[in-house]
């Protein structure tokens, strides 16, 4: 970085910044002195302070590196997303954009390098939904970079926008259902064999079925109201979160045998939290999945089950995540209205559920021209 950070109190730190050399070659530092926590904290003042030089010096073309502007971006940007959301950001700057682009200065970064950056990510095989991230994360610095007026044009308006291409997902048959129902129905691991039962039933996602408290579950409407998924960053640990868009706030209704099946096992929990007493360790919490003692299970723990399961069983294999497509498409074989289909899923528009399951829809409509093409035999 062109600056430097320099302790001068417990919380006081003066910011130097060299800007180049006067007339008699003497150097030209920019100094101010900020309060801060630590040297992180510090740095990224001076991240900040080297583009308020520059912007205010109407530097063309500015001096201003893209990894120093990161800094700059990364303390807006966390006041505006949940922190799991700025955890993914870091992991993609981290391993992908940093180690091409932070010492380039940004007037020279061109559309041409962020074009062939996106095909190099192709090339190694990252799935375009993936690629479309790197390009949105990218987007949304250089907007920034062209609200502080640093650069003349913003070189990510030229760029080829990544098409997403909805790959075809694996799921389960009617046929194939009935025979996991039954290979469920007999697991010893009740909580997680009620889970698998639940995502395919109701189409919730894993956060949102992990996230699930006692007082979601609703026995007089036979509905569960899901408002909230479990996240987890290193910095936070497990929290509960909003989600993204109101229509994912939904209720939905499992089957009445499942449902039974769900009332008992919370009866479970709470005897559990009852005899554990000053060992319970679910907080505030009341997790209708959890440990014995009552912590939120791991993120990654219903996949890694689900993977054990379907070995140990030698059953078709497919992700965690195709469960809630299996419900979809179950529920699209049984006729169910693509309206309600949405509202289930808990999707911002039916436009979001026709572009993943358009071809599912078509299929179904086959069948039901077949069906009536019988009468003309």
């Amino acid at each position: 970085m062109a600056g430097s950070v320099q302790r001068r109190g417990k919380e006081s730190w003066l910011l130097s910044y060299h800007v180049g050399y006067d007339s008699k070659g003497k150097r030209i530092r920019k100094t101010r002195t900020v309060q801060a926590k630590n040297k992180t904290e510090a740095e990224k003042l001076l991240a900040k302070f080297i583009v308020e030089v520059d912007a205010g010096k109407h530097i063309t073309p500015t001096r201003t590196t893209f990894g120093e502007y990161v800094h700059l971006w990364k303390i807006e940007k966390e006041k505006s997303v949940s922190p799991s959301t700025m955890e993914n950001y870091n992991y993609d700057l981290k391993n992908y954009i940093l180690p091409r682009f932070e010492d380039y200065k940004l007037k020279d970064i061109t559309h041409i390098y962020i074009n062939d950056f996106l095909k190099e990510l192709e090339e190694d095989g990252l799935k375009s939904a993936t690629i479309k991230k790197k390009y949105n994360l990218l987007n949304s610095i250089f907007k920034m970079v062209e609200k502080d007026d640093l650069l003349p044009t913003n070189p990510m308006k030229k760029v080829d926008v990544p098409k997403v291409q909805h790959e075809p997902v694996e799921v389960y048959d009617s046929k194939e259902l009935k025979e996991l129902f039954k290979l469920l129905n007999k697991e010893e691991n009740k909580q997680m064999a009620l889970i698998i039962k639940l995502a395919l039933k109701t189409g919730m996602r894993k956060g949102e079925l992990l996230g699930l408290q006692w007082s979601d579950i609703d026995y007089s409407t036979n509905t569960i109201f899901i408002q909230r998924s479990l996240s987890y960053t290193k910095k936070k640990g497990y929290f509960l979160k909003e989600p993204k868009t109101k229509g994912s706030i939904r209720k939905v209704a499992p089957p009445k045998k499942l449902m039974e099946e769900l009332k008992k096992h919370i009866y479970i929990k709470k005897t559990e939290r009852m005899e554990s007493k000053e060992l319970w360790e679910g907080g505030k919490y009341e997790f209708v999945f959890s440990t014995d003692f009552g912590k939120p299970l791991h993120l990654d723990y219903p996949n890694k089950w689900w993977n054990r399961f379907l070995k140990r069983k030698d059953f078709k294999k497919i992700r965690f995540h195709d469960l809630r497509h299996t419900a979809t498409t179950d529920l699209i074989n049984r006729g169910a209205n693509i309206h309600s289909i949405s509202k289930r899923l808990g999707h911002s528009s039916i436009t979001i559920t026709l572009n993943i399951y358009g071809h599912y829809l078509d299929e179904a409509d086959q069948k039901i021209a077949d069906m009536l093409d019988e009468d003309y035999i």
